[in-house]
């Protein structure tokens, strides 16, 4: 099995003013493609090549550095580009149901979520996963690590994710990570969030 960079679901410029076009294009043609490209010799080298990439997350920490960074890179790119739409969505009314329960109100979900993406040193990614008892929480990785990895602090499956490499959003917010945040909540694709929650309490 050979991993291939997956195609958008709308145009580099479809997110614009909130991830301008040339940071689309660049994140997703060379960085994405980087990782896939990474991935695929690292798995070659390791005889790992028909592994499913989930699976092997669970025991990441006896795997490559190739294998476990540009995994989650493909991995965690992949999810990123299914959870952002160019208008964003109303929140469906089960996952509604699932943040007012486990986090108090959307409000109080954002404020957490974007101090996670704040706050986390240098490069990763913030996270909403659904943990093993089928609650929603907010945690945060470092550098291409995500969730269902067993190095992660909070394990869990990931339903809703954010890029806070500077390369997700430097040449239009310099160093500003705070007002990327911000502009990340008018383009999430809540319908998107949902089917991945159910789909991780079923």
């Amino acid at each position: 099995m050979s991993y291939k960079l997956p195609e958008l679901p709308y145009s580099y410029d479809a997110l614009s003013p909130y991830i301008d076009a040339t940071t689309m294009e660049i994140h997703h043609t060379k960085h994405h493609q980087g990782y896939v490209n990474k991935l695929n010799d690292a798995l070659q080298e390791a005889n790992l090549e028909d592994a499913d990439l989930e699976s092997l997350f669970g025991k990441i920490s006896k795997l490559s550095g190739g294998i476990r960074n540009n995994g989650g890179g493909h991995y965690n790119h992949s999810l990123f580009w299914t959870i952002l739409t160019p208008n964003g969505s109303e929140i469906p009314a089960k996952l509604s149901e699932a943040i007012e329960s486990d986090f108090g109100s959307l409000d109080a979900l954002k404020t957490a979520f974007s101090n996670a993406a704040a706050t986390r040193f240098g490069s990763g990614w913030a996270w909403l996963i659904v943990d093993g008892d089928g609650d929603l929480k907010v945690t945060s990785t470092p550098n291409q690590d995500n969730p269902l990895m067993d190095t992660a602090p909070d394990q869990g499956t990931p339903i809703l994710g954010l890029d806070v490499w500077e390369h997700a959003y430097y040449l239009n917010y310099q160093n500003k990570r705070p007002e990327y945040i911000d502009a990340f909540w008018n383009i999430v694709d809540w319908k998107s969030v949902e089917k991945r929650y159910l789909a991780a309490i079923s």
